[in-house]
């Protein structure tokens, strides 16, 4: 068998790749559970070493990287492709690996030493999405690598030189070969992997129909399993916020990356006093962006990176207009082809009865409502099936916390949006999911605890 990667840039079959039989995944599981002990009796400062190294080495791919992604999703080139965010990352879990894995000293007397070791899983399974498919990818293989983990890596149809780019950066610099695999395999396979108790640990990021997937093959295994899944995030514009600012950040978080972002902004509730001004800017903003090849270094918004991700958006915004919603975007301004290119809009007059404020979009739309208050803002923001982040926006920080601790999420910010801060622990509640990425936290959950009562006699 074999998986196509079909280029969102012209509908060419851009990668083919050989899936793994089940034989042929056994063994590869079974060369990364015999190479690990070795790997996690290394020193901690040289794994962090060579994870730093591999890092190191995919940002000299960079100038390769960017327009292979554009082939692969259609993020425009003019972005420069990942490696900031990547960087940032795995450099964070490097600083803090020493502090984060250390054991807790309980007693070291001439009687007992009691301790608590940070020992890792064994075999870790990384199951990566395609939108941000290398910084994706490094929040759970750099710490599970630095903790001692082997490290199996399964990423997405739509990105399969993702991960051969990384296999390759982390062999170049010594990172044995067995520890760091790049793998391709099917839903099955993977299921069936999972309930063999193949893996210690298995981190996904994905939709809630996988995550459900991996709850299910997991189930009765007690492996432990992290899972990111779906999203819809609001932002909320209060009374006394910086308009600007907010129109800005909250429009980029909604339409960068043609609007499929883990974190993006997919609904915004803005007080009353602003709600006109802030809706003329938004239109204004979208107006200036240019849909087209992301090869192009002009362009902004490029496809999404598949036709069906991009109907989806196309009936979500349909079905709200014919329920009505108003659409602010022509589509004269923003010809396409009914393809993987897909138009930005702008949705007013919009309910929670319409799908497009309800479920996951993933795509360049976002819907604007009226508010009266907070107490409205944040009964809006919890009606939802899903909590990952929401973004508030007010000069006060004392009401802005005081509305985070009512707002069912893993995540608020405060005048910013769509972002990943390394030292926080990246997490989500509801639909989705649950676990928790980066952060001291990232390195608990990629680890076990294991205590010592050693007795002198």
């Amino acid at each position: 068998m074999t998986l196509q990667c079909i280029s969102p840039v012209d509908g060419s079959v851009y990668a083919t790749r050989d899936i793994l039989s089940r034989d042929a995944a056994d063994a590869a599981v079974g060369r990364a559970k015999s190479a690990q002990p070795a790997w996690a009796a290394r020193p901690l400062s040289e794994r962090i070493a060579l994870v730093q190294a591999g890092v190191a080495a995919i940002g000299a791919m960079n100038d390769t990287i960017v327009p292979e992604l554009a082939w692969q999703m259609g993020r425009p080139i003019r972005y420069g492709g990942e490696f900031g965010g990547f960087n940032e990352r795995a450099s964070y879990m490097a600083s803090i690996a020493q502090d984060a894995l250390a054991p807790i000293e309980i007693e070291d007397s001439d009687a007992f030493r009691r301790v608590i070791k940070r020992v890792p899983h064994g075999v870790v399974l990384v199951v990566a999405p395609w939108n941000y498919p290398y910084m994706t990818a490094i929040n759970t293989v750099a710490p599970a690598l630095i903790a001692g983990n082997a490290v199996m890596l399964k990423h997405a149809s739509q990105t399969p030189l993702v991960g051969e780019r990384l296999a390759a950066a982390f062999h170049s610099v010594g990172i044995p070969e067995d520890v760091f695999q790049n793998v391709f395999l099917d839903h099955q396979t993977t299921s069936d992997l999972i309930a063999d108790r193949a893996f210690g640990f298995v981190n996904f990021t994905g939709s809630v129909g996988g995550g459900q997937a991996i709850e299910r093959a997991a189930a009765g295994t007690f492996t432990g399993i992290g899972l990111e899944l779906g999203g819809k995030d609001p932002g909320y514009v209060m009374d006394d916020a910086n308009l600007d600012a907010a129109v800005d950040t909250l429009l980029d978080g909604a339409m960068f990356n043609s609007g499929q972002c883990c974190c993006g902004i997919e609904r915004i509730y803005v007080h009353e006093s602003l709600f006109d001004a802030f809706v003329q800017k938004a239109v204004a903003i979208v107006n200036g962006y240019k849909l087209g090849n992301p090869l192009d270094a002009e362009t902004t918004l490029g496809p999404m990176a598949h036709v069906r991700f991009a109907d989806e958006v196309r009936a979500q915004t349909a079905e709200a207009i014919a329920d009505g919603a108003v659409a602010h975007i022509d589509p004269a301004d923003f010809p396409e082809d009914g393809g993987a290119y897909l138009m930005p809009q702008i949705l007013t007059n919009v309910t929670h009865d319409m799908r497009v404020m309800r479920e996951e979009s993933f795509g360049p739309v976002v819907g604007i409502m009226s508010v009266k208050d907070d107490a409205e803002a944040i009964r809006l923001m919890n009606d939802s099936a899903f909590g990952l982040t929401a973004s508030l926006w007010t000069n006060d920080t004392a009401r802005a916390e005081a509305i985070a601790d009512q707002v069912d999420t893993g995540t608020v910010f405060m005048n910013r949006a769509d972002y990943l801060d390394p030292a926080l622990c990246w997490t989500g509640c509801k639909d989705t999911g649950r676990g928790g990425g980066l952060s001291v936290i990232g390195y608990h959950n990629l680890t076990r605890p294991k205590s010592y009562h050693l007795k002198k006699v």
